[in-house]
């Protein structure tokens, strides 16, 4: 049953991902910033692109634009209708380029919270480590010393 603990482990960490991503503010206003594209552009296409017959194609033919799928069963024939989606076309790049940038901004900053919970480092042991950064600045002097006085020996 190790598939199961598997699952078990993958939507524990799906979990504890979409618990930390709801903290992350701008994601959230990203994600919201487009669905008010999505609908504002769904409508203007609606009202400006005479191949367009509903409200519902318009947004339809939107989202896939933006999110660069692209279906092809709504293309606008009208020229205010193609320079829309022109534009939107690259707004779906920001979006993804933004949504992608937030994603990995947010799961950097997991690891590194784990990251600085998992290295923290007494007083104690930090002397212990810049005495043992001590002796081995001391042990390649000696090296150097050594190393100089045979090439002034030959």
């Amino acid at each position: 049953m190790h598939w199961l603990d598997d699952v078990h482990s993958a939507v524990a960490w799906a979990n504890s991902l979409k618990t930390h991503l709801s903290k992350f503010r701008h994601l959230s206003y990203l994600v919201l910033l487009a669905v008010m594209v999505t609908l504002m552009g769904g409508l203007m296409l609606f009202l400006v692109d005479p191949n367009v017959k509903s409200l519902q194609d318009g947004v339809w033919s939107v989202w896939v634009t933006l999110t660069h799928v692209e279906f092809g069963d709504v293309v606008p024939v009208s020229f205010l209708g193609r320079l829309l989606m022109a534009g939107l076309i690259f707004l779906g790049v920001v979006f993804f380029s933004l949504f992608m940038a937030l994603v990995s901004i947010a799961l950097i900053g997991r690891n590194m919270d784990a990251l600085d919970q998992k290295t923290v480092v007494s007083h104690d042991e930090k002397d212990r480590i810049l005495d043992e950064l001590a002796r081995l600045h001391q042990w390649m002097d000696a090296l150097e010393k050594l190393l100089s006085s045979e090439d002034d020996g030959k």
